[in-house]
């Protein structure tokens, strides 16, 4: 099974072009469901408004992605009236879509991982702050962490304190990956100029 990374920016974009980076993210998804891919949100930057995304980062693992890649790497533009500025003339909205395999790119090595356990805090009577139930892993070559204590069992925040230090390396690296593009991606004008690989006409 192959696993790639998808990046969906909205550049230095207006507010309707976050509002595309999540539209897109939801078709994405549900295009996912409907292929049978496995596919996580590893990250989403929010925008100002209710609804928007300044960017987003996701993870899709599936035998074959040759057709979705063809589909969505590129600029996408969606055509739409503005929600936000009701006479606004605008309705082209344009935002850019990156794609990895993460095989060849993205490595994860647990053995670069440090484990730490500590007493949970909060809630829960005495027994909380007698064992060491709650993880902290560190992930050495970035200094990212993570800190779970979401469950009484040591075990289990640890396999979900692994799982979600994973998902925030993956994307630390994606952001690493993509700096060589990142003028490309804030330069709206220059994103906008490109043909899109992909064009929706659809309300916001």
């Amino acid at each position: 099974m192959k696993s790639i990374i998808i990046q969906i920016t909205s550049g230095q974009g207006p507010e309707e072009c976050c509002r595309v980076v999540a539209r897109v993210q939801e078709m994405m998804i549900k295009q996912a469901k409907q292929l049978n891919f496995q596919m996580e949100v590893l990250e989403n930057a929010k925008g100002e408004l209710n609804g928007t995304l300044l960017s987003a980062v996701l993870r899709a693992k599936a035998d074959d992605f040759s057709a979705f890649i063809k589909e969505w790497h590129g600029s996408v533009l969606w055509i739409a009236q503005s929600p936000y500025r009701k006479f606004h003339k605008r309705k082209n909205w344009f935002v850019g879509v990156d794609i990895f395999e993460t095989q060849e790119k993205l490595p994860w090595n647990p053995k670069e991982v440090t484990i730490e356990t500590l007493r949970a805090s909060g809630p829960g009577g005495q027994n909380v702050n007698k064992v060491e139930t709650a993880v902290r892993a560190t992930h050495q070559p970035s200094g990212l962490q993570v800190l779970v204590m979401d469950t009484r069992s040591q075990l289990q925040n640890k396999k979900l304190c692994l799982e979600r230090l994973e998902n925030k390396v993956i994307s630390w690296q994606t952001k690493q990956l993509v700096a060589k593009q990142k003028l490309q991606w804030q330069n709206h004008a220059a994103l906008s100029r490109g043909n899109p690989v992909k064009t929706i006409t659809a309300r916001l």
